[in-house]
């Protein structure tokens, strides 16, 4: 009898407040997923979290495109969350710090445009 060749263990856990990190590291797996879709390599993902052994990057990586579905919806209510705590966090600010931060907000936009071409 064949066997199906040898498994892999993914190394993620969910905390109680719902967030998948890698196991053994406080690195959620939101991380991972977008430094791979930017077009980092598992080794420079590593470089830049060394707390994450470079065949635990590659199993995160493996584990998502299998998973995606549920994950995609995983990281677009992580999204929601990051974006509802912002918009909370700036409702208090001044009206000198909004101002600054719509200043910043214009000139990362014109930055982008000008890199896009």
């Amino acid at each position: 009898m064949m066997s199906d060749g040898p498994s892999i263990v993914v190394p993620i856990q969910t905390t109680q407040e719902g967030v998948i990190r890698v196991t053994g590291t406080r690195i959620p797996i939101d991380i991972i997923i977008a430094r791979h879709r930017q077009g980092d390599t598992p080794e420079h993902i590593h470089e830049g979290f060394p707390t994450i052994s470079v065949s635990d990057v590659y199993a995160v990586i493996a584990y998502y495109p299998v998973n995606q579905v549920e994950l995609d919806h995983y990281l677009e209510q992580r999204n929601l969350e990051r974006e509802r705590i912002r918009r909370e966090v700036e409702a208090n600010y001044s009206p000198e710090v909004k101002a600054r931060l719509e200043v910043m907000r214009k000139l990362a936009a014109q930055k982008r445009d000008e890199n896009s071409f």
